[in-house]
């Protein structure tokens, strides 16, 4: 199947990196225009820059910090200057957070649901009432599979997730009538520089494709995904293919999660 977006603008938080890159790229390769944001200029640009030599598409790149209000306004208002409208938002940003319940302070909470639900939340805000009068829109909130089977030890992250989850499915409801569409892709066992910063904290004594391989044992696959495959589920999601799923939350892991 072709998948294709041309015409589409989207924005997708956390997009300088990893998943949220490889999403950009993905619909960038199918005919979107691409704002990405994130933190780092420096990444921004090469990322940017990157995606610009693959796909003959308008590229815009925002440096904001989505966890603080005023930068979701601006990062959103940017993109939408610059395309005119936005019809598909996904929001990616966000990282591993986990920690015993007793060592986590008010201040981490705090900074977690900021960054991971209440961007989402702001973003969404800002997106669905023109996404509602043009009767077309989509939103995808990237989560972990940790949202449906919440592990010992997971919080602050888990239930940061299990909220977004909440949020899918509630604006997904309110949303279907105006075929705005609502779904959330959870991440199992990805590549990502998330676990190649991990490698590198264990000491890097094995490779990391040696690394990948030991993680891979524990997935009913076999192997671990790579982010061009969560991506395409993305992009189906995001396009006119995906034109009837909404309120979806579908795990891209290999089988690993025991939460359909």
């Amino acid at each position: 199947m072709d998948v294709r977006m041309d015409g589409r603008n989207a924005i997708i938080t956390g997009g300088s990196l990893g998943i949220g890159l490889a999403i950009a790229n993905r619909f960038a390769e199918s005919g979107a225009n691409v704002a990405i944001v994130a933190r780092r200029r420096d990444a921004l640009e090469q990322a940017a820059e990157a995606i610009r030599r693959k796909a003959a598409v308008k590229v815009v790149a925002v440096s904001a910090d989505v966890s603080r209000a005023d930068d979701c306004g601006r990062a959103f208002e940017t993109a939408k200057k610059a395309f005119g409208r936005i019809d598909v938002l996904v929001n990616n940003a966000g990282t591993s957070n986990r920690a015993p319940f007793e060592k986590i302070s008010d201040a981490d909470w705090q900074a977690d649901l900021d960054l991971k639900l209440f961007a989402a939340i702001r973003l969404c805000r800002l997106a669905l009432p023109e996404m509602k009068s043009r009767r077309w829109g989509r939103v995808i909130n990237v989560l972990n599979t940790g949202a449906k089977a919440p592990p010992a030890e997971g919080a602050p992250t888990a239930v940061s997730r299990a909220a977004g989850l909440a949020l899918t499915k509630t604006l997904a409801g309110e949303y279907a009538p105006f075929n705005v569409l609502v779904n959330s892709l959870h991440v199992g066992r990805i590549e990502s520089d998330q676990w190649v910063r991990r490698h590198a904290k264990q000491g890097g004594g094995n490779s990391l494709e040696l690394f990948y391989a030991e993680m891979g044992k524990m997935i009913p696959m076999g192997r671990v995904g790579k982010a061009e495959e969560f991506a395409n589920m993305a992009c189906f999601l995001a396009s006119d293919a995906g034109s009837y799923v909404t309120g979806t939350a579908i795990n891209v892991d290999g089988g690993l999660c025991p939460v359909p």
